[in-house]
């Protein structure tokens, strides 16, 4: 949702769009409706960027900007994700007492 917001306002700021503080916040409101779940489908953040532009008029073609750097973002936010999940399926374990302290996660008594 962060990325998809500067990245469109980054698009906005390239042309030299001037976006008032309601419309910013409305993009943010907007993105982060949408946003949910690209966190992982790669290049999704492209797709909902797109969707976006036009319903705050900006140049469709100010995608092409975001386009290179994008790749590695979207690294970024995929390891972040699986690293979240991860960590977040260790803390519900432990929390159920599925999990005790010193064991490895292989030998984990479940069920």
């Amino acid at each position: 949702m962060v990325y998809c917001t500067f990245a469109s306002l980054f698009i906005a700021q390239a042309y030299g769009i001037q976006l008032s503080l309601g419309q910013e916040i409305t993009m943010l409101a907007l993105l982060m409706i949408t946003s949910k779940g690209i966190a992982g489908v790669p290049r999704a953040s492209l797709v909902v960027i797109a969707a976006t532009l036009p319903v705050f008029h900006l140049p469709e073609a100010g995608l092409l900007l975001i386009l290179g750097v994008d790749h590695l973002l979207d690294m970024g936010r995929s390891a972040t994700n699986v690293v979240g999940n991860s960590v977040a399926a260790v803390i519900v374990s432990k929390w159920e007492k599925q999990l005790q302290a010193g064991e490895p996660v292989a030998q984990a008594q479940f069920g």
